[in-house]
């Protein structure tokens, strides 16, 4: 498992309204019932650094990594956060995985809501499905001379997804649904790939990035373009397999 205690915050953004930053793999945004042992978590270290309360307006997974955005009062908040329910702030994410997938389309496939803990299962909790878009478009793809899994060599892919629903896991679950898992995802993904990326290339993270976010900002109504580098993970691996043209 990554240890993040050394890993500063690095901000993107930041003015009287809002800060963003580049959260890194392995960080929780704010306390969760799911990970009850974490001390860390974004939203207090971003306000220990600024000095200054900041609002969630959206959330990232913990194993991944990207633009997260803060708002710095309640009511940019609630601004930002109905923008972010009403798809006007356009996210683009990058990833590594398996196969090699086609040029560009879009996934539209309903998702079930996932249970957040174990007591609503107890409960009999029950969610419904809701629909799910996302665009994905590829921009590099890898052959490897390794046997993984059933195949002589093992093929992987770089690709954008721009998800059009903001449901949980929605990037992990719908790249499993069309078979090209993400690497490093221990919960939609294949065990023997993400053991080949650990083994070959020391890879212990979610291949899965928050590369920029698009906005209009609540206040200056200026169009907001918010990018996040790439960890060094990300950038090892972009220059083994020759991609770094593309990134």
């Amino acid at each position: 498992m990554q240890t993040l205690e050394h890993e500063p915050l690095q901000i993107l953004y930041q003015d009287a309204y809002l800060v963003a930053i580049n959260k890194p793999s392995g960080l929780l945004v704010h306390k969760s019932p799911i990970d009850k042992h974490e001390t860390r978590f974004a939203l207090q270290e971003v306000r220990e650094l600024i000095g200054q309360y900041v609002y969630p307006v959206h959330r990232l997974d913990k194993p991944t990594s990207g633009v997260l955005l803060f708002a710095l009062s309640k009511e940019v908040a609630q601004v930002l956060s109905n923008d972010f329910r009403e798809n006007r702030v356009k996210k683009e994410y990058v990833a590594v995985v398996r196969g090699y997938v086609e040029e560009q389309g879009l996934i539209d496939h309903p998702l079930k809501q996932m249970l957040d803990t174990k007591a609503e299962k107890i409960r009999g909790i029950t969610k419904e499905e809701q629909e799910a878009q996302t665009y994905f478009e590829t921009v590099a793809m890898v052959e490897l001379s390794y046997a993984v899994g059933r195949y002589a060599t093992a093929r992987y892919s770089l690709v954008k997804l721009k998800p059009q629903t903001g449901r949980k896991h929605q990037l992990r679950r719908h790249m499993k649904h069309i078979h090209h898992h993400m690497i490093g995802d221990t919960k939609h993904g294949r065990g023997e790939h993400n053991k080949f990326f650990r083994e070959k290339f020391g890879c212990h993270r979610l291949l899965l990035h928050a590369h920029n976010i698009k906005f209009i900002h609540p206040i200056t109504e200026k169009c907001m373009n918010i990018f996040a580098n790439y960890d060094s993970t990300f950038e090892q691996l972009f220059h083994t397999f020759g991609w770094d043209s593309v990134k």
